[in-house]
């Protein structure tokens, strides 16, 4: 099944679109408090596409997403009430409770450790504001974990270059159904054990 390789030819249309930018900050933002999808599968696409904006794409990505986190933060402070039902009703709430801890545990770090990982962000965002984090320990850590991520991605596309873009091309459905895989499979661990 080809799904993916016909995803990955429209997101590098969309990459293309005069206003990409502003859905690549649009995602950002939103991935960081509520949104499921990380900004990442446009960023890569959007880097490849004009490797001359990489950098400028990956300081979008992190600034947006670091808002997006403020955002997520608010929304743990003044708002939890609202949105712990739904918590609880998902899959979200494990995540919640062992973000919880570990905040406990790792204070500011678990912050950059989540905005640099595949951890949804999300889920620490709210619950920095939760715990009443400090809030320029937050921002810091945000900016430095999601800014490595973003210039990580930003940075391997513009080294990959057109090599990287026909390696995507060519494996693009075997990695989706490897990430696909991999995600069933951290779920299935992390929600039975």
């Amino acid at each position: 099944m080809r799904i993916f390789s016909s995803l990955y030819a429209h997101v590098m249309r969309w990459s293309a679109h005069p206003r990409a930018v502003w859905f690549l900050g649009g995602l950002s933002f939103a991935e960081s408090s509520f949104f499921p999808i990380p900004p990442d599968v446009m960023l890569a696409p959007m880097a490849l596409a004009r490797r001359e904006a990489a950098w400028r794409y990956a300081a979008v990505a992190s600034v947006a997403s670091v808002l997006g986190g403020l955002f997520g933060y608010l929304i743990g402070m003044f708002a939890f009430e609202l949105i712990e039902p739904w918590l609880r009703q998902t899959d979200y709430w494990s995540n919640y409770l062992t973000a919880k801890t570990w905040f406990e545990t790792y204070g500011v770090w678990i912050v950059f450790i989540a905005g640099f990982s595949p951890v949804p962000y999300k889920v620490f965002t709210i619950t920095a504001g939760v715990v009443a984090m400090s809030l320029p320990g937050f921002l810091l850590a945000s900016f430095i974990g999601r800014g490595a991520r973003f210039f990580l991605v930003a940075g391997l596309m513009v080294a990959g270059g057109a090599r990287m873009e026909k390696i995507l091309r060519t494996y693009i459905d075997v990695l989706g159904w490897l990430i696909l895989l991999i995600a069933l499979f951290w779920y299935l661990i992390h929600r039975y054990y």
